[in-house]
């Protein structure tokens, strides 16, 4: 692990409302096309997902049948599994009674990406749909989001590995599971809260006989989660850019990722004692190892330069932006945008050096909610 040298370190401790909370993804359509490593875990959990929806409880009515894309992103991942509902959903109630896509993110989401890819990509849900239709919600899934008992099926991939907020600054790291036993703990217990939050938000929102299945990249039991070689690679660029003059070391200080990788236990934990939370019961839990086809790539051909970019470009869609809003002058998107493209070359150089796969896995989480409408 690479940690920063304690001269650079202000002795000054950062208040929690100092440290910025997580930010969205890299616009312009960025995450759309480097989020593959994301769109492979999603896809390990479609055989849950069409379960999942087969089993929703149907009324005879003709409201229309609410499905929640709880973080959607910029869209391009959501398109399959909104897909496979929509078809589940058809075969059940015939091609005539109207169905909401509710796509949900952050205020900060790039939601214009998000609508030119609902109206040009040709694998999007609504093609051929004459009475499927799309909307957007730029709201925390940490708040209520949706009307009570209004979802029939939610949908949740990666984007609940974001906490709410930063419990605490990191002394020499920006990643959790690189840091100190002290402050894995209040991440642990900010994640724990969390996580029960969103249950009971989504179990709120639901319809009784809903589903909702969430997806998350998992922690082993030693609580790491197979992005610590590439989190410790650009922890060691900032600390460069930090010796540097780049950044400063408020800044560095205040460049903490809100991400916390579960254990199956940890998801777990809110229905330990009956199997229920929040009129919400367990289905069905499963862990997949995710395989890292980039890696796959690079050993069947040897292309390194291939692998590195890849790399360096799902971190900086996925990661960097959160990273930059530690800037002083994040609200300067010039600032931003040199500090984002200095961290990708000096990422890529590092990876060059040091190329690793990426053993992760993803944690699919079943879940509905009691009773019938």
């Amino acid at each position: 692990m690479s940690s920063c040298n304690p001269e650079f370190i202000q002795t000054t401790q950062l208040s929690f409302d100092d440290v910025p909370a997580s930010g969205a993804m890299e616009g312009g359509g960025a995450y759309n096309k480097h989020a593959m490593l994301q769109a492979r875990g999603s896809a390990s959990a479609l055989p849950c997902w069409e379960r999942a929806v087969g089993h929703v409880a149907l009324d005879h009515g003709d409201l229309p049948i609410v499905i929640a894309d709880y973080g959607s992103s910029q869209g391009k991942n959501s398109l399959a599994p909104m897909r496979i509902a929509i078809e589940i959903l058809r075969s059940r109630v015939g091609p005539d009674r109207p169905i909401l896509v509710c796509h949900i993110d952050l205020p900060i989401n790039d939601f214009n990406a998000l609508f030119a890819l609902l109206a040009g990509d040709p694998g999007c849900y609504s093609r051929n749909e004459s009475k499927v239709y799309s909307c957007a919600f730029g709201r925390s899934f940490y708040e209520s989001v949706l009307l009570p008992n209004h979802v029939h099926v939610g949908w949740s991939s990666y984007a609940a590995m974001w906490i709410s907020r930063i419990p605490t600054s990191l002394r020499g790291h920006i990643f959790v599971p690189s840091s100190t036993v002290a402050e894995r703990s209040a991440f642990e217990r900010q994640g724990a809260q969390d996580w029960e939050t969103f249950l009971s938000l989504r179990a709120k929102e639901l319809r009784p006989g809903g589903r909702l299945v969430v997806v998350v990249p998992g922690a082993r039991d030693d609580g790491l989660s197979g992005f610590e070689n590439i989190m410790n690679h650009a922890n060691a660029v900032l600390v460069e850019m930090l010796e540097d003059g780049a950044i400063t070391a408020d800044e560095y200080e205040r460049m903490v990722l809100g991400v916390w990788p579960r254990r199956r236990q940890d998801l777990l934990a809110p229905f330990t004692s009956d199997g229920g939370f929040h009129d919400l019961i367990l289905e069905s839990c499963e862990t997949t190892p995710i395989a890292d086809a980039a890696w796959a790539d690079y050993q069947r051909d040897g292309k390194l330069a291939d692998l590195v970019n890849k790399r360096a470009a799902f971190y900086r869609a996925t990661f960097a932006p959160t990273l930059a809003s530690a800037l002083r002058l994040a609200h300067e998107p010039e600032i931003c945008r040199a500090f984002t493209e200095s961290l990708e070359h000096k990422l890529k150089r590092r990876l060059t050096h040091e190329p690793a796969p990426i053993n992760s896995l993803v944690v699919t989480i079943v879940l509905a909610k009691l009773g019938f409408m």
